[in-house]
């Protein structure tokens, strides 16, 4: 066992049961909770986890009834306790323990009986729920207790009950959502009632034995949040009445502040869940960005939590506290924040993924296995798509040689990383060069591979992974000094000047906006995902540390050093292409930053004044210093047909079979299932 983490290692005694370790794998919803086979496929998902060493795994959210489903599709438990013992029974068999999580959507659900304290709609749901009669409070509360004791004979060892986020239980406790004039409304205890009764209920039911762990919104980031004192009195109640944990929530859905994606620094809110230690006299959980086990091991040893919890962390990697154990974090898969496959994935009604672990709640259809033949593979190409082949394909047992071009590996990747608020993907490059020393994988830098070589080499196949080339614009004046593409600007340190027009307005013209947005600093070089400016970007967005709800009264402070124009040929709105849970917040700060967003545009020409364009049939000079090409990607695949000619068996992967808007996702999916196939 290593013993560089011996508090995030130390078992956690609740009492009347233990946990090995102080690491929780955080709900979140996979979308297999409905799905036909999806017991069968949970079970082997979170089974693998606990396999993993995972020292709590609590599950995506269950409804208590009908109403309080998120969607139109049942996800309470009713009569499917047998479902529920496949995956209590696969987390037993590994020693692990595991929380159904209790949750009701209140006027977060988009169903027509959606209910909630007061009737009033949120901005994130166009269904205005009804307020919740008298009667119906009390059958609630009775209803979480009975789906509490449901959980615990389909041999759960406890509940999470949802009591941040936003949900149901949060609308009862705030005056933003809870208007009532009865014993549910009103005064501060009054409006604590429903999550305390809520909470001495399902202690009643379910005994002493039974681990509870109370959801708790420390920080609400809306108008109408708790007040600190509020929130510490709450935690009491809810202590008071059987709460066995508290797990830290932070920021309702509906806040106009990013919680967990990519740009939000690791451990940017630690602070609210360390100021609760010491109020209440149960173990306390830090969430929310925290991805990797020194920043665990130095939240724990500094007195900020008791234990932490890492949700998509898992979803990257099974083994993240296996590999912390015996001493191998450098081989960790760590999760990048970026919510491509899952949270995007979720709002889309598909399975969750993830892009770094395509095989993530896929596992029952997607196995990994010994190759019955071993074969000499040739990888053309570094970049996601060939490197997820390359090391799928060596685990397997084959005999595999990359030929890259460029000095580093890592592809696209490594002008993601340059990016403020992507730094992750660097993590993702650390772990492929990890993965392809640990496997002995031939790696042939700065060398670009000939047909001749590739024939002659004794390779039985090989895969293309060659990438793209951005798209050249036919424009006149498309070869003027001013012009840069985004491969000068991420990747070769371009000098831009103040004033810039960024061609093009997908994902790669948003990341130029985003580089560009905060100044000359950006050509320094990534900055250390490790040691984040939290003050700086609590200020940014407009984050106050002792206001109530913990929005700042002057709002957020963005500023940009150069007058950015991004443009588009859609006559739509820019940036519908992002991500449906990382969008917003990309095109929010952009726009507080005083970047200007036009589509519809006719180019016409470059020349010393400007970008010249037509915007609604009106003609229209944008003076610039630079123009920055983000018109799109072409495949390379140059080798192909020669390849192809010459009797080789060769495969198409990544960029080079489709451009795309550069998929990561779709790449490092593609080159993994074809080498687990092969």
């Amino acid at each position: 066992m290593s013993n560089s983490y011996p508090n995030l290692l130390r078992p956690l005694d609740l009492g009347f049961t233990t946990l090995r370790n102080r690491v929780m794998m955080g709900s979140m919803h996979t979308g297999l909770e409905e799905h036909a086979d999806g017991f069968q496929r949970m079970a082997r998902f979170f089974g693998e986890r606990a396999a993993g060493q995972a020292g709590l795994i609590v599950t995506g959210g269950f409804a208590p009834n009908q109403a309080g489903n998120l969607g139109p599709l049942d996800a309470t438990l009713d009569g499917k306790e047998d479902g529920h013992r496949l995956i209590t029974d696969a987390v037993h068999q590994a020693d692990g323990k595991i929380l159904l999580q209790v949750l009701h959507g209140g006027r977060y659900a988009r169903r027509p009986d959606a209910v909630a304290p007061s009737a009033i709609a949120s901005r994130i749901n166009p269904i205005t729920p009804r307020a919740m009669e008298g009667d119906e409070i009390l059958q609630t509360i009775e209803d979480f207790a009975i789906c509490a004791q449901r959980a615990r004979d389909a041999g759960y060892d406890g509940v999470e009950i949802m009591g941040s986020e936003g949900y149901l239980i949060t609308q009862f406790i705030s005056t933003r959502t809870n208007q009532r004039d009865d014993v549910w409304g009103g005064s501060f205890e009054n409006r604590i009632r429903f999550p305390v009764d809520v909470l001495r209920r399902t202690r009643e039911v379910c005994g002493k034995d039974f681990i509870i762990l109370y959801r708790l919104s420390v920080l609400d980031l809306v108008e109408g949040g708790l007040s600190w004192d509020e929130t510490v009195k709450l935690a009491q109640a809810l202590e008071a009445a059987g709460a066995t944990m508290f797990n830290s929530g932070v920021g309702w859905h509906e806040a106009l502040i990013p919680t967990i994606m990519h740009s939000v620094p690791r451990g940017a809110f630690t602070w609210a869940t360390a100021r609760l230690m010491g109020k209440v006299g149960v173990p306390i959980i830090a969430s929310n960005r925290i991805n990797n086990p020194d920043q665990a091991e130095a939240l724990i040893t500094a007195g900020d939590a008791d234990m932490v919890s890492m949700a998509r962390p898992f979803l990257a990697d099974a083994d993240i506290v296996a590999k912390t154990i015996a001493g191998k974090t450098d081989q960790i898969n760590t999760c990048i924040g970026c919510n491509q496959g899952c949270l995007d994935y979720i709002f889309k009604g598909k399975v969750s993924t993830c892009l770094v672990n395509p095989r993530a709640c896929s596992e029952t259809e997607f196995e990994i296995t010994p190759a019955q033949t071993t074969k000499n593979i040739a990888v053309v190409g570094a970049g996601p798509g060939g490197l997820s082949y390359a090391i799928t394909a060596a685990e397997r047992g084959q005999k595999v040689t990359i030929y890259e071009g460029s000095g580093r590996i890592g592809g696209q990747f490594n002008m993601a990383m340059a990016v403020p608020g992507k730094e992750e993907y660097g993590e993702t490059i650390r772990y492929w060069g990890s993965q392809i020393d640990r496997l002995g994988i031939t790696l042939n830098l700065n060398h670009r591979a000939t047909v001749d070589e590739l024939r002659t080499g004794g390779f039985d196949e090989v895969i293309l992974a060659t990438g793209v080339t951005p798209r050249s614009l036919d424009l006149p004046g498309s070869d003027h000094a001013s012009v840069l593409s985004y491969v000068d600007v991420l990747q070769n340190g371009a000098q831009v000047g103040s004033r810039v027009a960024i061609i093009g307005a997908g994902g790669i013209g948003f990341d130029v906006a985003e580089f560009l947005s905060h100044g000359d600093g950006a050509h320094d070089g990534p900055r250390d995902p490790a040691a984040p400016d939290i003050e700086a970007w609590l200020t940014q967005w407009g984050i106050d540390r002792h206001s109530d709800g913990g929005l700042s009264p002057n709002g957020p402070a963005m500023t940009s050093p150069r007058a950015i124009t991004l443009l588009q040929r859609k006559a739509q709105s820019l940036g519908r292409g992002l991500g449906l849970t990382t969008g917003w917040a990309i095109r929010a700060e952009l726009n507080m930053k005083g970047v200007e967003m036009i589509g519809g545009v006719s180019y016409r020409k470059i020349d010393d004044a400007g970008l010249h364009i037509t915007v609604d049939g009106e003609d229209r000079v944008v003076a610039v210093d630079n123009v920055i090409i983000c018109a799109g990607q072409e495949e390379q695949r140059e080798l192909y047909d020669e390849l192809a000619a010459a009797g080789i068996r060769v495969h198409l992967i990544g960029g080079a079979d489709k451009a795309g808007e550069l998929d990561a996702l779709r790449a490092i999916e593609q080159g993994m299932r074809l080498a687990a196939a092969a």
